[in-house]
């Protein structure tokens, strides 16, 4: 990452000053303040179908930041989805979903509070689904891998210390058309689905987390994809 990026943040205000210690718990990596190096994609998470919003461009200077890049080789796919279940708020809908819930969370969880910078993927709409099904053994571990490769994934930058707040420059603001962008995001969401109800239909003789759980799987096992970007 260079040492001072461009950085977007769709929403529907005007943020000029974000501000440390506010926002969902919820959000995929927690509390913070969730960014893009796209301005296109920042344009797109800022519209609904009925209002135009807003994408706030910012500076952010990365030096001396502690960044934890869920996208990189060190880390699995498995890792990413701890991270989720950690937040987000998922339908646990079999005792093997509790346990993989927990399994998750203790042998591939991360602390985020640990660093000032989060670089993962955004978990929208249907690639929560794909998660979601996974926890729930409904798809293997290789199948969910694949989804994430084929669907047109939005990775996301997400500042979550007071020192990376002070790092953070207002620059400017584009308004993001909804009529152009809620297109392009239903669009994203519609090939995802797409991907999503193929997969279901398939049959594997892969990994299910019932299967992790049973073999006791830890984060250096080979057969665990890492680096969810190509």
């Amino acid at each position: 990452m260079e040492k001072k990026i461009t950085i977007y943040h769709g929403s529907n205000q005007i943020v000029e000053v974000p501000t440390f210690g506010v926002g969902k718990m919820n959000n995929d990596f927690g509390q913070g303040f969730y960014c893009t190096e796209s301005n296109d994609l920042a344009k797109e998470w800022a519209v609904s179908s009925l209002h135009d919003g807003f994408s706030n461009r910012y500076t952010l200077d990365t030096q001396y930041l502690n960044i934890l890049n869920l996208n990189s080789p060190n880390y699995t796919i498995l890792n990413w989805i701890a991270v989720l279940v950690e937040h987000r708020v998922f339908a646990i809908k079999t005792p093997v979903a509790r346990r993989a819930k927990q399994y998750l969370i203790d042998n591939f969880g991360i602390n985020v509070n640990a660093y000032d910078l989060i670089v993962g993927y955004r978990a929208d709409d249907s690639y929560f689904d794909y998660a979601e099904a996974f926890i729930n053994n409904a798809i293997t571990v290789e199948q969910l891998a694949q989804a994430m490769r084929l669907g047109k994934l939005g990775e996301q930058i997400v500042l979550k210390s007071q020192f990376a707040f002070s790092k953070i420059q207002y620059e400017g603001f584009e308004i993001a058309d909804r009529n152009t962008y809620y297109v392009l995001r239903k669009a994203r969401d519609d090939d995802a689905n797409k991907t999503f109800l193929k997969i279901l239909e398939e049959e594997s003789d892969g990994l299910y987390i019932q299967d992790i759980i049973r073999g006791g799987i830890k984060n250096n096992d080979s057969r665990i994809p890492r680096n969810l970007s190509k």
